[in-house]
């Protein structure tokens, strides 16, 4: 029973922190001031998830959820083709109520790209591994195994990567759609069967 109220309350805390890092973001975060913000201890939050870099990595897995949650919810669009995944894809990536999550995003992402040890380790890697494998799945089956269908949906998750960082640069998420829907323009579905 003292398992299941651990778990419960570990649980709970991780929701808030997570709200925290949300609002606050990860870079150089002390205990102190999360747990005060969140109704705890630096002693508990030790307790719970042994150290700062194991809360880092629940706080970053909670995120990466999240984006295996959106990407669970594009795969449903059975049919699909590229460029209409893409379309979704973009539309979650800029939709203002995810700006938080992807701001913290680009924070792992970016932190995991200094290639120590320690929370940060494989974000990045793991996120690419994702979004490819998404983006392949909605392509033709003889396109998707071969080096031009690789390169296609690998400059594809570029594109989107680089739009989002613009639209969180600059907020002008309207002169990155247009840029993005220009590239998209050239994934039309005759393109991708005659390849």
């Amino acid at each position: 029973m003292a398992g299941t109220s651990e778990s419960a309350r570990k649980n709970e805390l991780l929701m808030a922190a997570y709200d925290y890092a949300l609002a606050n973001g990860l870079a150089e975060y002390s205990l102190r001031p999360l747990a005060a913000a969140i109704g705890t201890s630096p002693r508990v939050l030790l307790y719970l998830f042994g150290s700062k870099d194991g809360l880092t990595r629940a706080l970053l897995a909670r995120a990466r959820q999240q984006e295996l949650a959106a990407l669970a919810a594009v795969r449903a669009s059975a049919g699909a083709d590229l460029a209409q995944v893409a379309r979704e894809v973009w539309a979650w990536l800029t939709d203002p109520s995810h700006r938080a999550l992807m701001a913290l995003w680009l924070e792992g992402y970016a932190r995991s790209l200094l290639a120590e040890p320690g929370p940060w380790e494989q974000f990045a890697r793991e996120t690419v591994t994702d979004w490819l494998g998404l983006l392949g799945e909605h392509q033709p089956a003889g396109r998707r195994a071969s080096a031009a269908g690789r390169a296609e949906r690998t400059l594809l998750l570029a594109v989107l990567r680089g739009g989002l960082l613009d639209v969180l640069a600059t907020g002008d998420a309207d002169r990155a759609t247009a840029a993005v829907e220009q590239y998209l323009a050239t994934l039309s579905p005759v393109t991708a069967r005659r390849c």
